[in-house]
């Protein structure tokens, strides 16, 4: 009959604690990429996981665990991206490469190999997007998160940017807003050639 709420098995086999938990963040990243953080319940983790609610608990204490532990989560995966894209060794992290820069790496490959990863990737794309949003409010358990990422985002492009600068914490600003604004115009409008769009203002940021 139409309109009524799907319905979810429970009687799934049971899954090794490392495969539960990965489903339990792909499952939470769509639904908060759909709704929103506050528009998801834990009880629709559940069901689409095939679990009860303490059964999803279990794995991540609470709901705003479940928020801390996505952004983990989906931090290690796309560092990994990145690494193997720029051909950097397992033991360096983006994050830190304010402090420690990989070798071979300078600000147009980095900032190309986030684009194409983005692009690659809408539904984590819209995830970040409306959760930093979302979190402008300080009460969000996310907000001490995105402040901490756009900080380290900056200082990461900007111990680049000194290469081609005279002013790099500005240019990692540009960089960084550009990127933002032209991720928020092709999830809006996915005709849109995310990749050709950034390397034609790459070409405006960073000279020909």
């Amino acid at each position: 009959m139409s309109g009524e709420a799907p319905t979810y098995r429970r009687d799934r086999p049971r899954l090794p604690g490392p495969e539960r938990r990965r489903q339990i963040m792909e499952v939470t990243s769509g639904l908060i990429a759909e709704r929103g953080f506050w528009g998801m319940s834990m009880q629709d983790v559940a069901d689409r996981c095939g679990l009860t609610v303490p059964g999803v608990l279990r794995h991540v204490g609470s709901k705003s665990g479940l928020l801390t532990s996505v952004l983990a989560y989906r931090d290690l995966e796309d560092a990994r991206s990145l690494r193997a894209a720029l051909g950097v060794g397992e033991d360096q992290v983006p994050d830190e490469w304010s402090q420690v820069r990989p070798a071979g790496v300078d600000l147009r490959s980095l900032c190309l190999a986030t684009v194409r990863r983005n692009a690659e990737q809408p539904e984590i794309v819209r995830l970040f997007a409306v959760l930093e949003a979302e979190s402008l409010t300080p009460s969000h358990p996310a907000h001490d998160y995105f402040v901490r990422r756009q900080r380290q985002a900056v200082a990461a492009f900007a111990a680049l940017a000194a290469d081609v600068s005279d002013e790099p914490d500005a240019l990692a600003r540009h960089v960084v807003a550009m990127m933002d604004g032209l991720q928020l115009q092709w999830l809006r409008d996915p005709s849109i050639d995310l990749v050709a769009a950034w390397q034609a203002a790459a070409e405006v940021l960073f000279g020909g």
